[in-house]
């Protein structure tokens, strides 16, 4: 698991999430989130982009593992990854957007650099 932060859900909850939030944002390049979700979603998308570096089918089945969707683990493989291939990490861009208006919860944009 990518940090301690239990996000008040349930172990396979928190990971199935994660795990969603993880592929749509490598599928569209940015989604908006709370704070602390999208620092969790940082951790991992950053990790999935760093197997995508190189092109084995190890990581392959890694990232397949993770990411929900196989085409989004091609366009991380093909099209993604190659654009960071000499940048070590820091692939993503968090930018707070100000509370939101039901539950004044702290709102964010994650996007890709």
């Amino acid at each position: 698991m990518a940090g301690t932060r239990k996000l008040g859900r349930a172990s396979d909850h928190r990971k199935a999430m994660l795990r969603g939030m993880v592929t749509y944002l490598l599928e569209k390049g940015s989604i908006e989130t709370t704070v602390t979700r999208a620092k969790e979603v940082r951790s991992m998308a950053e990790k999935m982009i760093t197997l995508g570096k190189e092109d084995t089918l190890h990581n392959k089945r890694q990232a397949l593992a993770y990411i929900t969707k196989e085409d989004v683990v091609k366009k991380l493989f093909d099209e993604i990854s190659p654009k960071y291939k000499d940048v070590n990490g820091g692939y993503c861009r968090i930018i707070k957007t100000g509370p939101r208006r039901g539950d004044a919860a702290e709102m964010c944009i994650i996007e890709l650099v």
